[in-house]
């Protein structure tokens, strides 16, 4: 019975990428065949339509003034003009069901795939006695009043533990002091409801004394709270973790002596931080910076070193704790993992229309460097450094040295929680194509798709 079960397991995968291979090649001969000449210039002017598009967006982004209400006028016209020649030549339900063919041939690319034995890396989950002496650091404006609005102070204290409100949590200097006296005062868990800027520095306050830490989703976005699977919907459910938790060992990465869980960005969006502005209207403020920041007329020049590999002149560099998922728009984002102890790099150079459309249609545009490291440096061609750490806005002096600690922090989750959604595997044509062709069980490697 097993053997007819696992040779249906293997029919079903064999047949999965046949349909997705069949899907694809249907997506790419669907406008040629219903349209002929006609379908094959249409589809030109598809094309060169995304392209100008995409130039368009470039010039909202680095004009001012009547070229960006032109550029604006353009980037909605153009699509808008596209649509209507597919219309006209009434090979609009081509486009639809083109773009149909190639969700059923992603969707039956991945089922292939996930049934080859391959399997993510799960984090090690640790189960350790509950603390006894907890600290927790409530911030009550994050998130938009949350920690009032789940009453996590109440909760906290009827849970035993010790509560601070941070009155005034822009100055970071006083967070790290506060969780240290903690420390001093014996406490055995340090834990923070705010964002990610003041939950990077009572972390590192945990790593360095070795005790666990505990992520209260009440900030705005909550990003490191996602990456661990907590419930970003309702924060009050993180303070389980003081009574039935368990514990994961994860990174934490600085750029000098300061901490960070997610990112450390150089250049545009670390410059863009810093105006006055910004917290209170960030559209506006990037707006207002980025024509000067893109086209060079202000700001340092950077260099960027990662292991041996030299990045020249990008105007953003973005640093991560861990790298960023960039094959799945479903994913973008996210990470895989919080414990591979390498630092995500991601940097990007556009210097004129053609680069921005080349970005975003590209398979591999030369203007994007992704790649990972255990060290990454970022100079300039100035005494200090622009740089938003967790969104927050710091000065640096140049160079900045960014590493990465592995499993360094214990962070304290709950044993219940909504947990990482599984990613899928990446689309791999290759490894389509054999399957689809085998005749029997594939040959397919278990080990993991996650490195």
């Amino acid at each position: 019975m097993g053997s007819a079960m696992s040779e249906r397991y293997h029919r079903r995968q064999r047949w999965a990428a046949r349909g997705a291979l069949a899907a694809v090649a249907l997506a790419a001969l669907l406008p040629l065949v219903t349209g002929g000449l006609k379908g094959l210039l249409l589809l030109a002017a598809g094309l060169a339509g995304l392209a100008l598009t995409a130039a368009a967006l470039w010039w909202v982004l680095s004009r001012r003034g009547p070229a960006r209400t032109a550029s604006g006028a353009l980037a909605v016209v153009t699509p808008v003009a596209v649509i209507t020649l597919f219309a006209a030549a009434n090979l609009l339900w081509v486009v639809f069901a083109s773009l149909l063919l190639w969700c059923l041939a992603v969707w039956s690319g991945r089922y292939a795939l996930r049934s080859t034995g391959l399997r993510p890396v799960r984090v090690k989950e640790y189960r350790t006695p509950p603390p006894k002496r907890p600290f927790l650091l409530l911030n009550p404006r994050s998130g938009g009043g949350k920690v009032g609005k789940f009453g996590l102070k109440e909760k906290a204290e009827a849970l035993g533990a010790q509560v601070v409100l941070l009155l005034d949590p822009e100055k970071h200097q006083d967070v790290s002091a506060l969780a240290r006296a903690a420390v001093a005062d014996g406490a055995d868990l340090l834990g923070v409801a705010g964002g990610d800027g003041t939950q990077a520095l009572v972390a590192a306050v945990a790593a360095e004394h070795g005790l666990p830490f505990l992520v209260i989703s009440a900030g705005t976005r909550n990003h490191f709270a996602m990456d661990l699977g907590l419930d970003r919907d309702d924060p009050s459910t993180c303070l389980d973790a003081l009574t039935d938790g368990v514990e994961l060992r994860v990174d934490l990465g600085f750029a000098d002596d300061r901490p960070f869980v997610n990112n450390a960005s150089f250049g545009v969006y670390g410059a863009v931080v810093q105006s006055p502005g910004y917290r209170e209207d960030k559209v506006g403020a990037a707006l207002e910076r980025l024509p000067e920041l893109l086209t060079r007329q202000s700001g340092p020049r950077l260099t960027a070193g990662a292991d041996g590999t030299t990045i020249a002149d990008p105007q953003a560099v973005l640093v991560s704790n861990n790298p960023y998922r960039m094959d799945d728009p479903f994913g973008f984002g996210r990470r895989e993992r919080l414990d591979s102890g390498k630092l995500g790099v991601l940097a990007v150079r556009v210097d004129s229309a053609v680069e921005a459309a080349e970005l975003l249609l590209a398979p591999r545009p030369e203007g994007l460097t992704v790649l990972t490291a255990q060290h990454v440096v970022v100079e300039a061609d100035a005494p200090h450094l622009e740089v938003g750490l967790d969104g927050e806005a710091l000065t640096l002096p140049s160079p900045v040295h960014c590493r990465i600690a592995r499993r360094a922090l214990r962070v304290r989750v709950p044993r219940n929680r909504p947990g990482v959604p599984e990613a899928p595997p990446r689309l791999d044509w290759r490894r389509l194509r054999k399957l689809a062709a085998a005749v029997g069980r594939t040959a397919a490697p278990s080990r993991s798709w996650r490195t």
